[in-house]
This record gives structure tokens, sequence and C-alpha cells, in this order.
């Protein structure tokens, strides 16, 4: 397995290690998930999300390359910002999920763990004047909660005013830190690359306030679920399209039709009319009546045991106190506001169709 920078670290905090992604990663700490959950939903999470890949794209038209591979306006995305997206092949499907940012001449982009060998591949061969700078020299670190901004501002003041979806360079003790005001919590928070050779120092340097405590990737599962976010390779994948997906907001006007600068991308001539033609499915989310957990997997039914869609992603929330699922439901049944269970061991458990996200979002907007 493959180790992170601060693989160390986190043995040295009592974590259970577990594999994940080719990587050798904590699962949870002495805190245990629960507890570790509410943490981040009351102080400062920090998370070691060094696994993913960054890559810097660079060429005088990368911006006009990426939109021939993307559904989403990159063109129009304003210096010192990034936004969500997506690779989709010619089926319309998601090959995987992104973030990325521009800055300026350059496009900073983090994809997935377990799709980057793919994705730097698929950049390469696809952006073919353009350079494609794969970053293995940096860790990448999540700092998420509603006190997250206060404690950050005490080593990097700067950043204290930094709104959702800004993406900036600032340092810390002479080092150039790349930071976004973005997570995958649904909290306010900041992800922060950082050289290797400093990362140590800098996660010591947060962990040093009271306020701060590592979360294990048992935690980061139910967050990113109760916030309503989609797990690349269960609740979206080659084939499910961004708009089954319930990820129409992701692709903007411009890419739409009758956009100034309409599809043009793979996919495009699947995945555009499902704006107006409904898909035969989409992704939602339930309460669980109850508190039996629905895993991935089960089977989604109406009354009368009819199979109606199926659970991709589902757990116990700690902060509703009670299972929630997230699951591809039939738009018929959805249409006609049908009863719906999951088919959890033969027992039928009523499912109460619920807003995502679960939990409101508390980015930090100014």
């Amino acid at each position: 397995m493959k180790r992170t920078a601060l693989c160390d670290l986190h043995i040295a905090s009592g974590a259970r290690m577990v594999e994940f992604a080719g990587y050798e990663m904590p699962v949870q700490y002495p805190l245990g998930v629960m507890k570790e959950h509410l943490w981040a939903r009351e102080n400062v999470g920090l998370f070691d999300v060094s696994h993913m890949g960054q890559v810097m794209l660079r060429g005088e038209n990368v911006k006009t390359a990426l939109e021939g591979i993307l559904p989403v306006d990159v063109l129009g995305l304003t210096e010192g910002t990034q936004r969500y997206g997506m690779f989709t092949n010619e089926k319309g499907g998601i090959t995987d999920d992104l973030m990325f940012a521009n800055w300026g001449d350059d496009v900073f982009m983090v994809v997935n763990a377990g799709c980057k060998e793919q994705d730097f591949a698929y950049l390469k061969a696809s952006l073919v004047d353009c350079d494609v700078d794969v970053i293995d020299d940096r860790s990448l670190l999540a700092i998420q909660g509603p006190k997250a901004r206060e404690v950050f501002a005490r080593i990097v003041p700067d950043a204290s005013t930094m709104t959702f979806m800004q993406s900036l360079k600032l340092e810390w003790q002479g080092i150039e830190l790349w930071i976004s005001c973005s997570g995958y919590t649904g909290e306010d928070g900041y992800e922060v690359s950082v050289p290797n050779d400093h990362a140590e120092a800098f996660a010591n340097a947060l962990l040093a306030f009271d306020e701060v405590e590592w979360i294990g990737l048992g935690a980061r599962d139910s967050l990113r679920l109760e916030a309503g976010l989609c797990l690349y390779g269960h609740d979206i994948d080659t084939t499910t399209t961004p708009v089954e997906a319930s990820l129409n907001w992701a692709i903007q006007k411009v890419r739409r039709l009758e956009g100034d600068r309409a599809g043009g991308f793979p996919g495009a001539d699947i995945i555009l009319p499902q704006f107006t033609n409904k898909p035969a499915r989409k992704r939602v989310g339930f309460l669980v009546d109850g508190r039996a957990p629905v895993r991935e997997g089960v089977e989604i039914t109406d009354a009368s045991g009819e199979v109606k869609g199926t659970v991709t992603s589902g757990g116990f929330s700690p902060t509703l106190a009670q299972p929630i699922v997230m699951a591809y439901v039939s738009t018929q049944a959805l249409d006609v506001d049908e009863p719906l269970f999951a088919n959890v061991r033969g027992k039928s458990i009523p499912l109460k169709l619920a807003a995502m996200p679960f939990v409101p979002s508390r980015y930090y907007r100014g």
C-alpha cells in the first residue's frame, strides 16, 4: 500500500489504519466514528485527503480544451475561484467527479484517489497542446467545522475573509499553501495543499488548538452523506448521468441546449436532452423509519413488493439520530408519490422522501 506523508503521524495519534484506494489510511481514531462526526459538526475536524490526485494544467488554450471534456462552464469561471465538475463518457456516464480552480494562466484540479491514474492519462491524451503536471510532492488536508474559520485564521490570517469556492495561494511560515474554501462535509472550512516536507508541521500546528481533532474515513463518509454529497463509485459512476444523479446544477446554462457554448463534451447528446425529458431514474434522499441501518445495495420497493430503486449510500446520521439513505429510484414512482420501502432481509422498512442535504450546509458566502 502507498502511504501519505502524514501516515506516521496518524499511527502516533492512535489511528486504526485500513486500505483505501491503494493507500494506508486512517478510518478512525481513539475518539471513535460517532464522536468524530459530532466533533466536526460542533468544532473543527482535520482530515488527511492526500490520497487524492492533484494536477496543474497549463497552456494558452487550456480552458477551451477543458470545455471539450467537461460539461461545465470553464471559460466563465472567475480567477481565484473554483468549480465542481466531472468527466463524462460517450454514453453520458460519469467517469469521475472533481474540483478545478482558475489560477489565471493555470488550472489546478483535484480528482478522486481511485480514479486519479486514469484521469491523469485522460487529461494528457485530451489536452494535447497543454502541459499536464501531476503534483506528487504536496499533501492535502481538509479543515472543516463551525469553528474552522476562527481557528485557521490564527495561523493563516489572510484566509479569514475567503468565501465559499474561493481558491488562493497564501503563506504560512514562508511556505506557499494552495487554499480553497470548500470541503466534503457541508461545513465551513478549507482544503489546503501543503508541501510534503512541511505537512506534518502544518498538521501539528492545527492540532495544537483544543478545537481541532483528527477525523477518519468513517466519519468523513457519514458527514458527506448528511451533506447529500455523492461518493464516486457508489452514488455516481459510468452508468449514471449527471441528470440522473441530480447534479443538474453543476452544468451551467451556457453548456446546455440553447446555451452559447452548448454541448461539445462526451455524452452531450444523451445528457442534455434529459434536462427536458426526464430520465427513467433519479438520485434522491430518504429518511428511514426506525433505527435499523439501510446499507448500499438494498432494494427499494413499493407496497406490492415491486422493485423501484436501489440504495447507493446509507447509514446512521449522528446529527439527526436516525438512518438516512441516498438511492436511485424510478421517476415514475416518484411522480405518483407512492409509499416506498427498503427491503432489508425480507422486512419492508418505510421510507420518507427527504430534501438533500439532510443537514443544512453552513458554507461561508460572505
